[in-house]
């Protein structure tokens, strides 16, 4: 039987620890920016570059994950044919999705966001990432390697990758067609990847709204408890 490795550390070397009153400065100045932040639906097909979108990735798979196994796969698209055929798998799940499997109470919560499914922003916009959450890895034999958290892990992810690219001066879209697995197929994909969601990203149209819905957030006292 092989023995289980002992735990091997290193020293902490990255941790920068500012003054008080820069703490406060740094939390209020990334409050504003994240409140700033807006889902939109009306991309501007300009361009942006590939290396923007691979910076924000890189940090997001940083992100706090179960035992370190890092269970994601971002799938980067900007091939047009390729969001042309994820547009149409789409639309085909969210046809059926209005037309009769969400129950009314879902469609009714959505009615002040305006969404129907017609989904152009698939093909407008320069860039799709399709976030899978992977349930097992593979080890270099071959063998299966459970994952953990594997749900937390990936969300987690996603949403320092919609931090980042917001931070980076970009829009985003979070698009969870339901059921997702034709993903798998135009992607090229392994079953053991379960599709998590599909981010749009790219600049916001010069005629992009947001719905008046959208602009309202909870009080703090509703979000958030204290006990100091």
């Amino acid at each position: 039987m092989t023995e289980p490795s002992s735990p091997s550390f290193v020293p902490l070397a990255t941790y920068h620890r500012y003054p008080e009153a820069e703490m406060l400065a740094r939390a209020r100045a990334f409050e504003a920016e994240l409140r700033r932040r807006r889902t939109v639906r009306e991309f501007s097909d300009e361009p942006v570059p590939r290396e923007v979108m691979e910076s924000c990735i890189r940090a997001a798979a940083s992100a706090p994950n179960g035992a370190n196994r890092q269970p994601w796969h971002f799938a980067l698209v900007g091939d047009p044919a390729l969001k042309r055929r994820i547009r149409l798998a789409a639309e085909k799940e969210e046809e059926e999705f209005y037309a009769g499997r969400a129950p009314e109470d879902w469609l009714e919560a959505l009615r002040p966001l305006g969404t129907d499914a017609k989904k152009p922003f698939l093909e407008k916009a320069p860039w799709l990432v399709a976030i899978f959450a992977e349930s097992y890895g593979l080890t270099g034999d071959g063998s299966r390697q459970k994952n953990y958290y594997v749900t937390e892990s990936v969300g987690l992810a996603a949403g320092i990758l919609i931090t980042g690219l917001h931070h980076a001066g970009l829009a985003t879209l979070t698009h969870t067609p339901s059921p997702m697995r034709f993903l798998n197929g135009i992607l090229d994909r392994p079953e053991r990847e379960r599709p998590f969601l599909l981010l749009v990203a790219g600049f916001p149209s010069p005629e992009a709204q947001v719905p008046a819905a959208a602009l309202h957030k909870k009080a703090f006292s509703e979000i958030c408890t204290i006990r100091d």
